[in-house]
């Protein structure tokens, strides 16, 4: 599988919406997927890619291209470059967060947590750091779009999900870990994990998972969300230094991992 490189960006070649080079490629009844990326080379290998999985899929290699784009309102899902020519992917980020709900996952050749963190805080549904390989965000593609689809909540959640071959059982309220072992958690941890697990990829400040767990006998969440999590990642992160719980500056926490139905 060819992965996507991490790439530095050309003038040459880039198409304008609706011009000969513009990718676009219209599936009946498939998802409907915008890539705003100026790279050729990715974009082009993206596009083919995600065509070859039945999504419909257009492609602009700018924000001025975005704003062109005649179909904005019926896209189902933006793949978002960060490091754009002119607006950046950020700015883009936030623009779009002002009226649209579509999900977002933005792409980044940088390493850095802040930059993947700080697209989250713009409202990106997800994030994907170059290089990476097309199945890998065909992956968190699908799951983004299953998790809008099916709307999860505490109430109407599938009865297990599972991250990075950690599985969840809200029916039993069981955690086990990728060999398969039950990890014990209390009742208070158990709330947070699933509360994490149904918005993966979405940045929650504290009032946020307040509202999410509070009301459960013993809990005082007012004081204990920061200790809660302290708990749950010495129960998740196996590798030093990389927590699947991150930190984000505005007080909240957002859970990296992509979410799968089991």
């Amino acid at each position: 599988m060819t992965a996507v490189p991490r790439t530095g960006h050309s003038s040459a070649d880039r198409p304008t919406t609706g011009g000969p080079h513009a990718i676009s490629t219209m599936i009946k009844g498939s998802p409907n997927i915008l890539i705003v990326e100026d790279d050729k080379q990715t974009r082009d290998l993206i596009s083919r890619y995600l065509r070859d999985h039945q999504f419909s899929v257009d492609a602009v290699a700018n924000g001025r291209e975005m704003d062109r784009y005649p179909s904005k309102d019926r896209v189902d899902l933006i793949v978002l470059d960060l490091m754009l020519p002119g607006e950046d992917g950020l700015s883009l980020c936030r623009r779009l967060r002002i009226d649209s709900t579509t999900p977002i996952i933005i792409l980044t050749a940088k390493g850095e947590d802040l930059d993947r963190i700080l697209g989250l805080e713009m409202g990106a549904d997800d994030y994907l750091a170059k290089p990476f390989n097309p199945r890998e965000l065909l992956a968190r593609i699908n799951a983004v779009l299953r998790r809008r689809s099916s709307g999860l909540t505490a109430g109407s959640a599938p009865a297990r999900l599972k991250f990075n071959d950690w599985t969840i059982d809200l029916r039993l309220r069981e955690l086990r870990d990728p060999q398969g072992a039950q990890v014990p958690l209390t009742s208070a941890e158990f709330d947070l994990l699933q509360a994490f697990c149904e918005r993966a990829g979405r940045v929650l400040t504290r009032d946020n998972l307040l509202s999410m767990t509070r009301g459960r006998p013993g809990g005082n969440f007012g004081r204990s969300i920061d200790v809660l999590v302290s708990r749950l990642r010495r129960k998740l992160d196996r590798t030093e230094g990389a927590s699947m719980i991150k930190t984000v500056r505005i007080g909240g926490y957002v859970f990296t991992p992509v979410v799968e139905e089991v």
